[in-house]
């Protein structure tokens, strides 16, 4: 990924000039002739912010001008982001249980259930539900730099699930959860649009495509789960 202008989206060389250390000039983009990335000059918070309200251009910036395979070192980023995010999701899923169950004995005995079967299953198949829609919807060929570059920005425009943090000390209702994933839906399909240039309605659906599949999967392993537990806790009792 080159650098691009974060208005109009055309390629340019350099996003700015610089003379001397703190004194720079920003570049203009040969297409509309605007500055070609006014968040160079700008507070990470007014970034933070017109993240929250899915500028496009606030998304360019991040993707394209910062996160760029030309100057940043991407060796071992995708793991630190994947393990990020399955700490996040993990995290939202033990909450809900840790809710919804009495004993800590119990919820703790269904970590390693959660870790593998709710987390790294149902990730899988988000993922994979999520290629085979950008592969349907939006007509895009995926080869290996395509597929890494789309793993990023899924991962990086996850970045709601930060709030997560909040929920582990002060107490929020399970609703919150759903409205923070509703959050990360709509900020994956904005950087998939951005990423990809295709129509917005497009990238919503393949998006909620893979959000519906994942939900799909977590809740019939949910179901399977909580049959063998009433089948364990049956012969437990007949047995004493």
């Amino acid at each position: 990924m080159g650098y691009q202008c974060v208005r109009c989206s055309f390629p340019i060389k350099s996003l700015y000039v610089q003379y001397s250390p703190g004194n720079i000039r920003l570049m203009k983009c040969e297409k509309c002739k605007a500055v070609a990335d006014e968040y160079i000059e700008c507070e990470i918070m007014i970034l933070m912010i017109d993240l929250m309200l899915h500028k496009q251009k606030a998304y360019r910036h991040l993707l394209y001008n910062v996160l760029n395979q030309q100057t940043l070192k991407f060796e071992g980023l995708h793991w630190k982001l994947a393990i990020i995010y399955f700490i996040f999701d993990a995290c939202i899923h033990l909450y809900v249980e840790a809710r919804n169950s009495s004993s800590l004995v119990s919820t703790c005995c269904k970590v390693h259930t959660y870790v593998f079967m709710y987390v790294v299953f149902g990730n899988i198949m988000f993922l994979l539900t999520f290629f085979i829609m950008v592969k349907i919807f939006l007509n895009a060929s995926i080869n290996i730099s395509r597929f890494n570059d789309l793993l990023l920005t899924i991962m990086i425009s996850c970045y709601f699930k930060i709030f997560l943090i909040a929920m582990m000390v002060w107490e929020f209702p399970t609703s919150v959860i759903f409205i923070i994933e509703l959050f990360c839906l709509s900020s994956n399909a904005v950087a998939l649009n951005v990423m990809t240039e295709s129509s917005m309605s497009r990238c919503v659906w393949a998006c909620f495509g893979a959000y519906a599949v994942k939900l799909f999967v977590t809740q019939v392993l949910d179901l399977r789960f909580l049959e063998q537990l009433i089948k364990g806790w049956i012969q437990m009792s007949s047995s004493s």
